[in-house]
């Protein structure tokens, strides 16, 4: 046995003790941060060569590793750019220089620029859904850019689809000829009227009349006018009607006969063809009743707030109240999330032993899903923490014994020469 590296052994042992307690300040530190992730060091041992006569102590080694693949829990937040994510995932960001990070940290806010940006000053990167359509490029950042909200302005978009799902009355009277919509006099009758809103290219406002009447039994009739040629508010109007359709119903199920047509195109008195689409209407006893309506196309706006999905499409919502998609956040992933390397700002940058970085999409195979107004606290308990650092103050303890025994000794050996 060796005096020398006994007291070697021990101070490896006094190193290795405050490594783990420097861990345990750091997690104590941040328990309160945003997407932290513990840091813990694990031991092995070093072992020297012996014979069975004689005994040399080795020493200890340590590896520090980051729990970065376990979920913090997560809080809710009264900001809707307060983001988590529920599963497997990092956002991926981007600092003041160009740099590429990922993080779990989710408190962004708007910059004076308009970016997104965290609490370490990184904008969050997304897809530009006015130029890329969303899809990700899986083996790399290509496509991203900082998602900027502050000089998004809604342009005008002309209507193109109307949808339109009506209940018609069984019971309605059959009106004669002479007295259809279609034939666009003062004392024409109809069992049902519906509005529609519209939009012209420039975003301007044209309201669309959709009348039925019943022309035979299971037999109606949808007239389509413009209402800017109305008389009063109805009949006449000051043009024959833009669009036309039959629609013949099954007496059994009340639904539209097989192949019978339930869309019909028009024009909008600007030019502008829109699609009136009335899939899923019936014929069923009880009152006219409209069970859907909808139409795109928007007027200019400016944008008032954001919301984010689950699968991650940020969405505009204008003055007009209008929710217009405009960026799809990204996630990335590695296989080996614990062997990221750690970086200042809750940030961590790919290694060999994380693996190459997989870019995806919320809610897709292997990616979590993101959560609004929530953040995800760090995965510290402060319970451990505290055990740990009684448990390495008396093993540091113990381990300085034994130096101390090994440098008395160490004297017994000096002044046996004297």
């Amino acid at each position: 046995m060796s005096l020398f590296g006994m007291m070697r052994t021990s101070v490896s042992g006094m190193n290795a003790q405050a490594g783990r307690l420097s861990t345990v300040a750091d997690n104590i530190a941040n328990a309160g941060t945003i997407g932290y992730k513990r840091n813990t060091i694990q031991f092995s041992t070093q072992v020297l060569d012996a014979n069975t006569g004689s005994y040399n102590s080795g020493s200890v080694e340590t590896t520090t590793r980051t729990e970065v693949g376990r979920q913090g829990a997560l809080r809710a937040t009264t900001s809707a750019t307060d983001l988590a994510i529920s599963g497997a995932g990092f956002f991926v960001v981007e600092d003041p220089s160009g740099a590429n990070f990922l993080t779990r940290a989710g408190s962004f806010i708007v910059d004076g620029t308009g970016n997104l940006v965290n609490a370490a000053g990184n904008a969050l990167l997304g897809y530009d859904l006015s130029t890329t359509g969303g899809a990700p490029v899986a083996n790399g950042f290509g496509g991203l850019t900082p998602i900027n909200v502050g000089l998004v302005a809604l342009q005008a978009e002309a209507t193109d689809e109307a949808i339109l799902l009506p209940n018609l009355p069984a019971g309605a009277p059959v009106v004669a000829p002479g007295s259809l919509p279609s034939d666009n006099v003062a004392t024409s009758e109809f069992a049902g009227k519906t509005s529609l809103l519209l939009y012209d290219s420039l975003g301007n406002e044209r309201l669309t009349d959709v009348y039925f009447a019943k022309t035979a039994a299971n037999n109606w009739e949808a007239t389509v006018y413009d209402n800017a040629g109305a008389t009063a508010g109805g009949f006449p109007y000051a043009s024959g009607p833009v669009a036309q359709l039959n629609v013949p119903f099954d007496p059994l199920t009340g639904l539209v006969v097989g192949g019978g047509s339930t869309g019909v195109n028009f024009n909008l008195p600007t030019g502008e063809t829109v699609l009136l689409n009335m899939d899923g209407i019936s014929q069923l006893g009880s009152g006219y009743e409209v069970l859907s309506a909808e139409t795109n196309g928007n007027p200019p706006g400016s944008i008032e707030r954001v919301e984010v999905g689950g699968d991650g499409t940020l969405f505009g919502i204008f003055q007009n109240g209008n929710a217009v998609p405009i960026y799809q956040l990204a996630l990335a992933k590695v296989i080996s999330p614990d062997n990221l390397r750690q970086l200042p700002g809750n940030n961590y940058s790919i290694t060999i032993d994380s693996g190459n970085v997989l870019v995806g999409l919320a809610e897709s195979t292997g990616f979590g899903s993101v959560e609004a107004g929530a953040l995800e606290e760090s995965n510290v308990d402060m319970a451990t923490e505290l055990t740990i650092m009684i448990e390495s103050q008396r093993t540091y303890s113990a381990n300085s014994k034994v130096f101390q025994t090994g440098s008395e000794l160490m004297d017994v050996l000096i002044n046996l020469q004297r």
